[in-house]
């Protein structure tokens, strides 16, 4: 019975085993300054108008393999948010939207993320508005890397994308035109560029 060695058995696997598999760190941190959720809705039915959130941060854990084995959550201060005019980025804070002082949070939790193309994902999770949660679906662009930071850490990055009626999580304000139609569109479409970071 032919014996072999441990550190020889270690040298075997680390050959043996898909690379991605092997050691590799199960603890991801969103990098909050390099991460952006922004947001678009219709304005007058005539024009759109674009916003993000300032604040984000969040976990993925994943074990290096396939991506749909990956578990992601995302948490934005909703104080943050941003769409260029003050006065209205003060309104959205307020009960006609998002209540910010009741509600200081968005979250997303993936529940499940399967393949839907190369190098397509699509994952389905629980999104948290205003204490209201409902299951959305993101398509998935990536994960693009792994690629190795000038400190030594470990980068990926993800584009994601939906669209969400915002009646459904309590967002129901609006004003009728006197010529018709709303003033703020229901449709509000979401786009995460995301980059996670383990050290």
């Amino acid at each position: 019975m032919i014996r072999m060695r441990p550190r020889f058995l270690m040298a075997l696997a680390a050959v043996l085993l898909p690379a991605p598999l092997y050691a590799q760190p199960t603890g991801w941190q969103i990098d909050p300054q390099h991460t952006s959720i922004q947001f678009a809705v219709s304005h007058m039915q005539t024009s759109t108008v674009h916003g993000r959130f300032d604040k984000v941060n969040g976990t993925v854990k994943w074990d290096g393999g396939e991506f749909t084995s990956a578990s992601v959550e995302i948490v934005t201060e909703v104080a943050s948010i941003n769409t260029g005019v003050p006065k209205r980025d003060e309104h959205l804070r307020t009960a006609d939207f998002l209540q910010v002082e009741k509600f200081p949070t968005i979250t997303f939790r993936s529940r499940k993320i399967e393949p839907a193309g190369p190098g397509k994902l699509r994952m389905i999770g629980d999104l948290t508005i205003r204490g209201v949660t409902r299951p959305v679906t993101f398509d998935v662009t990536g994960p693009k890397g792994p690629v190795k930071g000038p400190d030594g850490e470990t980068r990926i990055g993800a584009s994601a994308t939906t669209t969400i009626d915002r009646r459904d999580f309590g967002l129901r304000w609006n004003r009728i035109l006197e010529a018709g139609g709303l003033l703020v569109g229901f449709q509000v479409a979401i786009t995460i560029e995301i980059e996670l970071v383990n050290r």
